[in-house]
């Protein structure tokens, strides 16, 4: 009897995943906007409100590796409407909360949905002809930037003109229309790798980056020498030295170590971490610039929309240079593309060192910082993909996420510890001095120049040596 299920189209496929990929991405900016209020709104301290940030960052960087080992062992679709669940979980604990401990641990689950970008990077390898891969990848790709961009504007205005839960009963209705989309427009996984999640290595895993994450993402706010950052520090690389171990010798590991010690994944992951600090380095500075009150003598005095606009044409170059990133990756290859992103950095950086006088020259600088994290972001996936098996897709790309993470909870920490020890009291209000700025551009340079070089010394590979695979057997999903 004839088959008359019918598949869905890839553009419509893709735009599903691209839809979600943006959405798991707005999820970090969701509460950039109201920051500066949150004490107020939640009665607590600023120390404890810079959780509601903090605890989403920590735990998309422990959540993304594991999720995409458990899309390779279970299907990728199936985890990705896990996670999006998991999103309207927490958004409606936070939309239901007026206490802080609420909308904390409402911000935890959201930040779990971060891993459906590699996922959907690793089902578009499964579903799409190879002609059609690269655009596509880079689509998705590029949504970790895009949708924290052009969502920032979108906050801002819910943030100003609403109560402050609509902010997450608006992020509770984007998981629903993600999961329909989900559910009728991408396929079901035709093949999964069956294999035993491995749990000591995942909680091994967890420990370990948190240590490491909150000693770079608290670590100011507590001091660097503290016996609490001392401490995490030290839990933090302790556990992930004994991981490391113990992920080389048990037989079926959460991350094989021996794929990612490859070098070209090696290289690109921690050519990532500069790529990382660089975009969220931009985040910090420019809507700071921008917003700060003109009697400081630095800003420009912008409200919080205005300065959220000027910040998205960067989102918007990113999606509609992904169609080119795709042809230049075919054309050229994934190396070349990531050294032009990696330098367009470089550029943006020295452009507004050297001129910052006007909005205009945020907003270019900001518009080349979108160009390079386009074409890097694109190449990223594309450079993974072709040098790890079918099998390692979904954990590989996780990985290259957890290092984007590491770069910009890092960038987080470092320029927010520049621009707080370098400021100058203005009325009531201490503000960062021009030094504080241009002391954080130059650290951006040298961390895009760092990942420049690192492009270069990634080996091309060849085409007969391209995607590699492994014996394994064609599961279909039931």
């Amino acid at each position: 009897m004839k088959n008359l299920t019918r598949r869905p189209p890839s553009w419509a496929v893709v735009a599903a995943l691209a839809f979600t990929g943006l959405t798991s991405a707005f999820m970090f900016t969701l509460v950039v906007p109201l920051q500066a209020e949150l004490p107020r709104l939640l009665d607590a301290s600023r120390e404890d409100t810079t959780w509601v940030v903090t605890i989403t960052l920590l735990v998309a960087a422990v959540a993304t590796p594991i999720s995409g080992r458990l899309g390779d062992m279970y299907g990728k679709r199936r985890v990705v409407i896990v996670l999006l669940i998991a999103l309207i979980v927490g958004s409606l604990v936070a939309a239901m909360s007026g206490s802080i401990i609420g909308v904390i641990i409402g911000r935890g689950l959201q930040g779990i949905t971060t891993g459906v970008i590699p996922l959907g990077i690793a089902i578009m390898r499964d579903v799409l002809p190879p002609s059609r891969l690269g655009t596509a990848v880079a689509l998705m790709s590029a949504t970790m930037g895009v949708g924290g961009a052009v969502g920032m504007p979108l906050a801002a205005y819910v943030a100003q003109t609403a109560d402050w839960h609509a902010l997450f009963w608006m992020s509770a209705g984007l998981g629903v229309v993600c999961i329909v989309a989900n559910l009728f427009l991408v396929p079901e996984d035709t093949l999964v790798y069956p294999g035993r999640l491995d749990i000591p290595g995942a909680i091994g895993l967890a420990i370990g980056l948190t240590g490491l994450l909150l000693y770079v993402s608290r670590g100011a706010d507590w001091g660097w020498a503290s016996p609490l950052a001392l401490g995490s520090l030290i839990i933090g690389v302790v556990t992930m030295l004994a991981w490391g171990v113990y992920q080389l010798r048990v037989r079926e590991p959460l991350v094989d170590l021996r794929v990612a010690a490859r070098p070209p994944v090696l290289l690109t992951n921690l050519a990532a971490i500069g790529m990382g600090f660089a975009l969220f380095a931009s985040n910090v500075t420019f809507p700071q610039l921008l917003e700060m009150p003109t009697e400081s003598g630095v800003g420009f005095g912008l409200t919080m929309i205005e300065a959220a606009l000027c910040i998205m044409p960067a989102g918007l170059i990113m999606m509609f240079l992904s169609p080119l990133s795709g042809m230049l990756e075919r054309v050229f290859g994934a190396r070349p593309l990531f050294s032009i992103g990696t330098a367009s950095i470089v550029i943006a950086y020295t452009f507004v060192l050297l001129w910052s006088s006007e909005v205009w020259h945020i907003v270019v600088a900001n518009a080349i910082i979108g160009v390079g994290i386009a074409f890097a972001f694109a190449a990223m996936p594309m450079i993974i993909m072709n040098a790890v098996p079918a099998n390692e897709t979904g954990v590989s790309n996780g990985l290259n996420a957890l290092f984007r993470s590491v770069g910009t909870s890092g960038a987080s920490a470092v320029m927010g510890g520049v621009l707080a020890s370098m400021s100058v009291q203005v009325g009531d209000v201490a503000v960062p001095t021009t030094t504080a700025f241009q002391t954080c551009f130059w650290i951006a340079i040298v961390a895009a120049a760092v990942a420049t070089v690192l492009t270069f010394l990634i080996p091309r590979t060849p085409p007969e040596e391209k995607r590699p695979s492994i014996p394994t057997r064609n599961i279909p999903l039931r």
